[in-house]
């Protein structure tokens, strides 16, 4: 039996990545925060969120014993934070500096591997945070990587499709070439090493945009030589699969789907047990706690699902949990009208009775809508409205930022968001790397980034911006059907 035991609500963006230490649960976000929970009760500690990173948040990791957590952004640096104080113990600059995507810690504490989307993987020591070796897989961008349980090895997985194995000297060990059509989305080794005289075995489990997941047995024969070799393929999602993971005794194996479902698999004998339907957007992020009988899902729905497995990993087949509602741990959207429209649209009124008491009457006489609300600043709040108050002031201005942060994404499709702020654009540009921006926000980026795109870090070959029309029609469409 699978019971929901909690969603917890603090992110303002997608749900990229979820991680379990043995008292603690880390999430991360396109919100560019990592948020650090309580497992006894799911508090948030004192020091959460961490706000170290300057944008989205791909992957955080437990180092083995909990004493710190790894975070990885594209901003091209993978952070180490204590987790005593929550304070930043280390800046890994990726080699290239191209935003980083996937970080990962090896069971032995010794190594911490990040992985790029210029397609170029760092080996770190993780002692000294020194970088030990790096590599580069050409054409693709590295979104998996998982170390071996003996912590002598790890794989990697691409968008291009395949399953890479490296040593520490990161020498290329085994390519399994398209290994999943269309691209890999995520890895993960089980914990438990099969040995005997002749070959050394691993299980791995991957998950990729072809809707399946695949166990995989990896054996490394006395010769030295690597062998990888299909077991299952796993075929009950009806879309792309972004995420999988082993439960801490590797009994379990645990993935969540564009189809919005999380999947709970005997691994061992390839058995659906669960079918879990809870969030509503896209499943993003699944790991499972090494000391009790929990799962933690992010989705791009905003929240995380913390799951208790009461009977381990027997069950009915395929047993489907339905949706069910449940509480959350922060503020409920109101059920005004005002609630199902964009800020910037908002009327006179709807400004006002959102408003502080004290300032209704002089946003009123000066048509403060939501448009004019967005361009407020303590200047224009001085010298044109006449707010004496500073007190009064800056409260005025956070409550406009935690009102922008909440409308961020509400429901809008992610291609309507600028890659910089994740906001909804107004005047979409297309830049040299084939993205499109909001003007304003990648003329600011190429000034002060000397040029290079915000997606792929690489140098832009002109800094010509063209106006995206067509983008533009869309969102406008989508704006009125949306109201």
């Amino acid at each position: 039996m699978v019971s929901l035991v909690c969603t917890l609500q603090d992110h303002r963006d997608d749900v990229n990545w979820c991680s379990f230490s043995a008292q603690l649960l880390a999430t991360c976000s396109g919100d560019k925060t990592v948020r650090v929970y309580n497992t006894k009760d799911f508090s948030e500690l004192a020091f959460s969120p961490l706000e170290g990173h300057g944008y989205g948040v791909h992957c955080c990791c437990f180092s083995p014993c909990g004493q710190f957590l790894a975070s990885c952004s594209t901003d091209a640096t993978t952070l180490v934070w204590s987790m005593s104080t929550g304070q930043i113990e280390a800046v890994l600059e990726h080699p290239g500096r191209s935003p980083v995507r996937i970080c990962a810690f090896s069971p032995d504490s010794a190594h911490l591997v990040s992985g790029a989307s210029d397609g170029s993987l760092a080996l770190w020591d993780f002692p000294s945070k020194q970088l030990r070796g790096s590599g580069c897989v050409s054409d693709t961008t590295i979104v998996a990587c998982s170390f071996s349980p003996c912590s002598q090895m790890f794989v990697s997985g691409s968008t291009y499709g395949d399953l890479r194995l490296w040593d520490l000297h990161m020498h290329l060990c085994h390519a399994e070439k398209n290994a999943h059509d269309l691209g890999v989305t995520c890895c993960a080794f089980a914990p438990s090493i099969l040995s005997d005289s002749q070959v050394v075995q691993f299980r791995l489990a991957s998950c990729g945009q072809d809707n399946h997941v695949k166990v995989w047995t990896v054996t490394k024969m006395t010769s030295g030589v690597f062998r990888m070799q299909l077991l299952h393929t796993l075929t009950e999602h009806s879309a792309p699969v972004l995420t999988c993971a082993f439960s801490s005794d590797g009994q379990l194996l645990v993935s969540g789907s564009v189809d919005k479902t999380v999947t709970i698999y005997d691994a061992k004998n390839a058995a659906l047990l669960y079918t879990l339907s809870q969030h509503e957007r896209y499943v993003t992020a699944c790991c499972c706690s090494p000391t009790s009988p929990l799962i933690a899902t992010g989705s791009m729905d905003k929240t995380v699902n913390i799951w208790r497995l009461e009977d381990g990993c027997t069950g009915p087949a395929g047993k489907s949990l339905p949706e069910q509602s449940t509480g959350t741990s922060s503020e409920a959207s109101t059920s005004t009208g005002r609630s199902k429209l964009l800020l910037c649209d908002w009327s006179e009124e709807d400004v006002c009775a959102w408003l502080l008491e004290g300032l209704v009457d002089t946003f009123r006489t000066n048509n403060i809508d939501g448009t004019e609300l967005l361009a407020l600043t303590k200047e224009t709040l001085t010298t044109d409205l006449h707010v004496e108050s500073l007190g009064l002031r800056c409260k005025v201005l956070r409550k406009v930022e935690e009102l922008k942060k909440d409308w961020t994404c509400c429901g809008i499709p992610d291609e309507f968001l600028c890659p910089i702020t994740r906001e909804l654009m107004r005047e979409p540009v297309l830049a040299a790397d084939g993205y499109s921006y909001e003007k304003e926000s990648i003329s600011m980026w190429i000034h002060s980034k000397q040029r290079s795109s915000p997606m792929t870090n690489l140098p832009l070959l002109t800094t010509l911006l063209t106006p995206n029309h067509t983008l533009k029609m869309a969102i406008a469409r989508w704006r009125s059907s949306s109201h």
